[in-house]
């Protein structure tokens, strides 16, 4: 603080007041504290005091997740807090909502309470500016996606293998008029996924422009309406590759307002509860989220203990799980 009060060229209790949003401190004072505190990239440490008493640690991490009332979230959260509990630490979450500015609000937010480390799922495409927090020490592991442009540790699931499974799955089945329904292209597990789904087509020689790829496709509404479209075309899909478990639902419930749902195969990327209680019961390429969790706590914990690792990136394997709507035939069923 008090080399910011210097740059500003003020005093610290002014400093003091415009990062506390003090009232009365003019607009130009305001805005001269506020250059400087950018400009050496400090940040308010809402605990200091505290720290100054009991130590240099706030036995707290900060955990960022696509939205914490999504089940998957929801696995992982749990699955990092079965570790942290071990070692009498709480875990701070929050949602990023799949905004890139949410995302570094969310991020700050937990550095200025002086987490001792970071758990974050991301999803803008340079994560840079973490650069400076990292080069104070502060530990930081990526979970669900990797880090992008920045050396930090990852864990995330084998989307690619997945996908190849689940395209792979069907294909055999007797299916080549697949179709693909994805989300949001900038998030890093969905680009995985269609690349599996579009390498494992190649290999089987199906021409890549008889396959429906729809990517972009925002939530349930979005999957369910773009389905009914697939399905009142001239050469509608056999099958069906759900990639997020929002684009399961919505195609559900398309298949299901069609009465198509022993007739177009479907496989999903995700498991969802309840979805083994249908009739077919919906097969899926199942992911760990709670493993996850745990080993980027685990993972976390070994930084924050500053053990000699080299950085990595793990992975934790997904698994078919076939209950019917996948193993439905397709027109070439006996032949591959």
């Amino acid at each position: 603080m008090r080399d910011v009060a210097a740059v500003a060229g003020v005093g610290v209790k002014t400093v003091s007041r415009v990062l506390n949003g003090e009232p009365n401190v003019s607009d130009e004072l305001r805005e001269r504290v506020t250059r400087a505190a950018e400009a050496l990239n400090y940040e308010l440490n809402v605990y200091a005091g505290g720290l100054r008493r009991s130590g240099a640690r706030t036995n707290a991490i900060g955990l960022m997740l696509e939205s914490v009332d999504d089940a998957f979230s929801a696995a992982i959260h749990r699955g990092v807090e079965t570790v942290m509990r071990r070692h009498s630490i709480i875990v701070l979450a929050q949602s990023f909502e799949e905004d890139a500015d949410r995302e570094r609000t969310v991020v700050k937010e937990f550095l200025r309470r002086r987490v001792d480390g970071l758990i974050l799922t991301t999803v803008s495409r340079d994560q840079a500016y973490l650069s400076a927090e990292a080069a104070r020490g502060t530990s930081i592991v990526f979970v669900d996606r990797p880090a992008v442009s920045v050396a930090f540790d990852s864990v995330v699931s084998c989307n690619y293998d997945g996908a190849v499974a689940a395209t792979r799955h069907l294909l055999h089945h007797g299916h080549r008029r697949l179709a693909y329904v994805g989300g949001d292209h900038e998030i890093w597990t969905l680009r995985e996924r269609e690349r599996g789904f579009y390498a494992e087509l190649d290999r089987w020689g199906v021409p890549r422009s008889d396959a429906i790829g729809l990517t972009g496709v925002l939530g349930e509404e979005g999957a369910r309406m773009a389905v009914h479209g697939m399905l009142d075309g001239q050469d509608p899909p056999t099958a069906i590759f759900a990639a997020h478990n929002r684009m399961i639902i919505g195609t559900l419930r398309a298949l299901h307002e069609r009465g198509a749902q022993n007739d177009v195969a479907l496989i999903g990327f995700d498991d969802v509860q309840l979805l083994d209680l249908l009739e077919p019961g919906v097969s899926v390429v199942a992911q760990d989220p709670h493993r996850l969790g745990e080993l980027a706590a685990e993972r976390l914990l070994a930084r924050m203990a500053r053990k000699p690792l080299e950085l990595e990136t793990l992975t934790v394997p997904t698994t078919l799980i076939e209950r019917g709507s996948g193993e439905i035939p397709g027109p070439f069923a006996g032949e591959g």
